[in-house]
């Protein structure tokens, strides 16, 4: 199964906003293993938030490791695997933020990394889903609340 993103992406809730959406266009990563697209068009109410352009960037970009890893054999001896590596998954959206009125805006990040030890994709990939369940599940369900630590420092 590919990672396909469709448009228009549903936003979550956000105080301030209504039925936020954001279409989204093929853009190009900054690294072949990437994936990325650029927001081209806001749909709903959202006050103040610009679309992407070469100086206010709205992109969200997912990458795949470079190079997949596998397990190592086991140890003659003991019957262990040590050491065993991981393959990094991220995911970076990326948004231009006017920090000070009247200059150029500032970029700002969300960085989400998924590492899976090598094997568990063969050996246990009902656990596997069920870690992105919770997580992406957690980050919906907080997407307002965890907006609005960042802006008032309250946790």
């Amino acid at each position: 199964m590919t990672i396909t993103v469709t448009s228009p992406i549903t936003g979550a809730n956000m105080t301030g906003f209504t039925s936020p959406t954001y279409t989204v266009t093929d853009d190009q990563a900054p690294s072949l293993n990437g994936k990325q697209k650029a927001v081209t068009a806001l749909g709903g109410t959202q006050a103040g938030v610009n679309v992407h352009s070469v100086s206010n960037p709205f992109t969200s970009c997912t990458f795949r490791p470079v190079q997949f890893k596998t397990l190592p054999e086991k140890n003659a001896a003991t019957g262990i695997v040590k050491n065993i590596p991981v393959n990094r998954w991220s995911d970076i959206t990326r948004k231009g933020l006017v920090c000070v009125s009247g200059q150029n805006p500032q970029v700002g990040t969300i960085k989400v990394f998924v590492d899976i030890p090598a094997g568990a994709d063969i050996n246990d990939p009902a656990n596997v889903k069920a870690m992105f369940s919770l997580a992406i599940g957690k980050l919906n369900q907080i997407a307002l609340s965890f907006a609005d630590s960042t802006i008032n420092g309250t946790f």
